[in-house]
């Protein structure tokens, strides 16, 4: 991915999030900034992108010990975050795709011995691509990044 594709996949992950109703307050929800800084993710954590042509279909990141992207995650693990998938690319399989490449890279890590990410509640067409993936839910490190938005986590022994 070239930086100068980054705001285009920022504001596609975002796009997502709202399209899917996983903004707590919408566009005003704290964690839009976040979300849009793809330039940030990339300099601490790789990002891996599905296209079709010269179009972006959908993005995650993937991170390692040390990166300040690390939520769940400690030494021996990778972790999965902000997932998303163009809304017009929905049902094509993208989603899987760059699950199963962030599992691909994770396994090609040195002494990485886990994978692990949390997702909201809501969010079930990802829990059906995680549970196909192999990965099983982890109660112990589910959180709550704001009062009453509980975060599952799951995660994926390599």
């Amino acid at each position: 991915m070239r930086p100068a594709e980054y705001a285009g996949l920022g504001e596609l992950t975002v796009g997502s999030y709202e399209a899917g109703g996983f903004l707590i307050g919408g566009l005003e929800d704290g964690y839009v900034p976040h979300l849009r800084d793809v330039a940030h993710r990339a300099a601490s954590a790789t990002v891996l992108v599905a296209v079709d042509g010269d179009r972006v279909l959908g993005g995650v990141t993937i991170a390692f010990p040390g990166s300040p992207l690390m939520e769940l995650g400690g030494d021996g693990d990778a972790e999965i975050r902000m997932l998303a998938v163009d809304p017009a690319a929905g049902g094509r399989g993208v989603g899987s795709a760059l699950a199963a490449a962030c599992v691909e890279r994770a396994r090609a890590e040195p002494g990485t011995k886990r994978i692990v990410l949390c997702s909201q509640q809501t969010m079930t067409t990802a829990h059906r691509i995680y549970r196909r993936l192999g990965f099983e839910r982890e109660p112990s490190l589910d959180w709550e990044p704001v009062p009453g938005v509980l975060l599952w986590a799951f995660s994926l022994s390599l």
